[in-house]
């Protein structure tokens, strides 16, 4: 893993503000740079950016070292992001499909990835215990360090195609199913129409699971078990959410006093409400 201090070109270059995404601030352009706080799973980060920099995937950002300001030091990949309010092509079921595509071979490139020595999920957080009364996770095993962040802020595009990945801090070991299941709470999207985005309100969801399920090449037996995790994930966030927002405030709090656990409550009684039929469109030949 390198963490090296970035050494800047001759010719310092302005800083131009990156808008997006719900948590991280103070992300800026340098030239063909980007910067951004390190975050609490910065050494995790660290480690996949290289791994995929190794693997020669193409659809993740180069992770170059710190910079004088203690900043992280990315490339800047071109294309376009989804910002607020969100554009209508994100209802778009080809750009989905490429969503689902560009995850799959982000999962198979990192896959057989091991964590180095003393590098662990989130260890900016301290020694965090699980709160009391949250729910177990699903119990399935580990398969690969997933992104786990596959929001519209987070898929680069370019001539309507999803080409890479950005934003890798909530990056953690889980199994391919939940790498699916948390891209399709943001593309699907599953969840309470009311809390969608306002292109996504009224699209086919159980239509859009399998299209995503299809691109991704999902497994028989995890599309099976994809409206259980998708529960119990629901159940978990909402204590996990409520738990990092406390130990790290900012954008969490934030997010959090905006009544994102109220949103969390009304995504797992959708879920309950209508696994069945995304269960059936999921596993139909």
């Amino acid at each position: 893993m390198s963490s090296a201090t970035y050494a800047e070109p001759f010719d310092s270059e302005p800083e131009f503000a990156l808008i997006g995404g719900e948590v991280t601030e103070g992300v800026v352009r340098v030239g063909d740079t980007v910067r951004r706080p390190a975050g609490f799973n910065a050494p995790l980060v660290h480690a996949l950016l290289d791994r995929l920099e190794a693997a020669g995937f193409a659809g993740a950002p180069r992770f170059l070292g710190i910079d004088a300001a203690g900043r992280e030091v990315l490339t800047f990949i071109p294309g376009e992001v989804a910002g607020r309010p969100r554009p209508a092509w994100i209802a778009d079921e080809e750009r989905m499909a490429s969503v689902g595509r560009l995850v799959r071979a982000y999962d198979d490139a990192v896959a057989g990835f091991v964590l180095p020595e003393g590098v662990r999920p989130f260890a900016g957080l301290g020694e965090l215990t699980e709160p009391p009364g949250m729910p177990p996770a699903p119990p399935y095993p580990v398969e690969l360090v997933g992104h786990m962040d596959l929001t519209p802020d987070n898929v680069v595009f370019r001539d309507g195609q999803a080409v890479a990945l950005i934003d890798f801090d909530m990056a953690k070991p889980v199994s391919r199913v939940d790498e699916v299941c948390n891209m399709m709470f943001s593309w699907a999207p599953l969840g309470d129409p009311a809390d969608a985005d306002p292109p996504l309100r009224d699209v086919d969801v159980p239509r859009r699971c399998r299209i995503l399920a299809d691109a991704y090449g999902m497994s028989d037996t995890d599309r099976a078990r994809l409206v259980e995790v998708a529960v119990l994930r629901s159940r978990r966030a909402w204590y996990s959410m409520k738990q990092i927002a406390e130990a790290q405030g900012g954008g969490w709090a934030r997010m959090w006093q905006e009544g994102a656990g109220d949103e969390l409550k009304r995504q797992e009684a959708w879920l309950e409400r209508h696994g069945t039929t995304i269960a059936t469109a999921l596993t139909a030949p």
